[in-house]
């Protein structure tokens, strides 16, 4: 990336000429207008119920826009440049990590910088660099383009390398941590994902630019490629690669116009794009059953949708409108996925990102923009309702309250039990969702059991340990708090997290 971003190969050659830090990852230029590319854009697979009306994208509508009043994070005053941010949604906070450059961080180049806030909106509090150059390899000098998802307590960061400046052979390599400040290099500090070198194309900026979700097991990564045969004419192009490693080493899998199809390495011919687009960022969601890919075009950040399967676009595409300069970040859950509304969960999902908004030099002042989409219901069926529900109370049949947990019921006899270990008590039952077995039941007067250094929990009907987050429901369940040795706490079968 770097402190310039050219838009053509005249603007690539004079940036080399003027400039003497336009670093190894500058971005190729964005398309002018949208195009979707890929069997839906040409020959539309029919939807699960067969019918020609499954082809037939639905139309979502929109509200509540918003943005930001200025600039909601910078790497530090002498910071020449800020952009491509990967935000994470995590215990009432957001967590975003950007390309910048701080002076003294490490090798001359492009670093990985993070900071937290309140809200999208900012301000991010930057704590400084958290990852750089190593110093040596694919990624001796500039790491950038940040992606960061947390799977099974582990923080993954997915980022584009490069050896020096004016590289044309930019790569993808991963890290792990504990914290999402703390990075080790994996794959032996080598990169994960080179160049396909398919194609000899003006732009040779290569592989990069990484966006991950997971889903159902497996690591989703979407990404950049010029040299890739499925690439446009000036290189612009999605290309997926899925695993159920997180270093891409296993059972990889590419998506292919026959969807997804087990190939040798990451190598592999890259012959379908998803998108015409760079530094693309996505995620899953829930409430709409489907992958929403989020790209500049000429409107803004565009959300273009795709179902499960890569086969077809379930709905239009929107906009969320406002100037850019650089690709978006979306506001995701840990795993890459859309958060779910608390206010109606089955029928509207809030669409957050931030973007660079501006180019003396290179893209910098990153923004807030975002708005919701409406109009659809996501809990007519059982399988979604479970997903998008997680965690919410809804009124029982017998006068009681379920709280969804795990996808299954959990009854709770007590109102005001179950609105305090709920995310919010819907005021009508979900007829999806009863068809779902009721796994326990927590009585009023269940005993709550703690032991030191062990979760506070209820002792539900089934014999298992269920774990709150504090002592107030208890309270409002009057159940007597016993206090047990650890090994006695241990001895309980467990069942899930309750809530608070």
């Amino acid at each position: 990336m770097g402190l310039r971003r050219p838009r053509n190969l005249l603007a690539a050659l004079l940036c080399v000429l003027v400039l003497t830090a336009c670093t190894t990852t500058t971005p190729p230029p964005e398309p002018p207008q949208p195009a979707m590319t890929g069997p839906a854009a040409v020959a539309p697979n029919r939807g699960a119920k067969g019918g020609t009306a499954d082809l037939v994208p639905g139309i979502l509508g929109t509200d509540r826009p918003r943005q930001s009043s200025g600039v909601v994070a910078a790497g530090g005053p002498q910071a020449p440049y800020n952009y491509g941010p990967t935000l994470l949604q995590e215990n009432g906070r957001v967590r975003m990590w950007w390309c910048s450059q701080l002076i003294g961080a490490g090798p001359a180049g492009d670093d990985i910088v993070h900071g937290d806030a309140a809200t999208p909106a900012g301000p991010f509090q930057a704590v400084g660099a958290v990852f750089s150059g190593s110093g040596g390899g694919f990624d001796a000098m500039h790491t950038c383009d940040p992606s960061v998802i947390k799977v099974s307590g582990t923080y993954y960061l997915y980022y584009t390398g490069a050896p020096s400046d004016h590289s044309h052979d930019n790569s993808i390599g991963v890290a792990a941590s504990d914290d999402g400040v703390r990075w080790r290099r994996l794959a032996a500090g080598g990169p994960i994902v080179r160049a396909s070198g398919e194609v000899r194309r003006a732009n040779t900026y290569g592989a990069g630019q990484p966006a991950v979700f997971y889903l159902d097991g497996w690591f989703h990564l979407m990404f950049t490629d010029t040299t890739a045969a499925g690439a446009g004419p000036n290189g612009a192009g999605q290309f997926v690669l899925r695993a159920k490693d997180p270093l891409f080493a296993e059972q990889v899998q590419a998506l292919t116009r026959d969807g997804f199809v087990p190939v040798g390495s990451t190598q592999a011919a890259r012959t379908r794009s998803v998108v015409d687009a760079f530094s693309a960022d996505w995620m899953w969601v829930p409430v709409l059953n489907a992958v929403a890919i989020a790209h500049e075009t000429a409107e803004g950040t565009t959300l273009t949708f795709w179902d499960r399967a890569f086969a077809r676009h379930p709905y239009r595409p929107v906009h969320i409108p406002g100037p850019w300069q650089e690709g978006p970040g979306l506001v995701r859950t840990a795993e890459g996925h859309a958060t779910v509304s608390a206010e109606d969960p089955c029928g509207r999902a809030s669409f957050d990102v931030v973007r660079a908004t501006r180019e003396p030099r290179a893209p910098t002042d990153l923004q807030h923009f975002g708005m919701d989409v409406r109009g659809f219901d996501g809990c007519t069926d059982t399988t979604r309702a479970r997903k998008v529900l997680e965690g919410f109370a809804l009124p029982a049949p017998d006068r009681t309250i379920d709280v969804i947990i795990g996808g299954n019921r959990v009854r709770v006899e007590r109102k005001s039990v179950a609105e305090r270990l709920a995310v919010r008590l819907l005021p009508t039952s979900v007829p999806a969702l009863l068809r779902l077995p009721v796994l326990a039941r927590l009585r009023p007067g269940a005993p709550a059991i703690r032991a030191p250094g062990r979760p506070f929990a209820f002792l539900l009907d089934d014999g298992r340990l269920w774990r709150v987050g504090s002592e107030p429901a208890a309270i409002a369940n009057e159940s007597p708090i016993v206090d047990v040795p650890v090994a006695r706490w241990d001895s309980y079968r467990a069942g899930s997290t309750l809530g608070g």
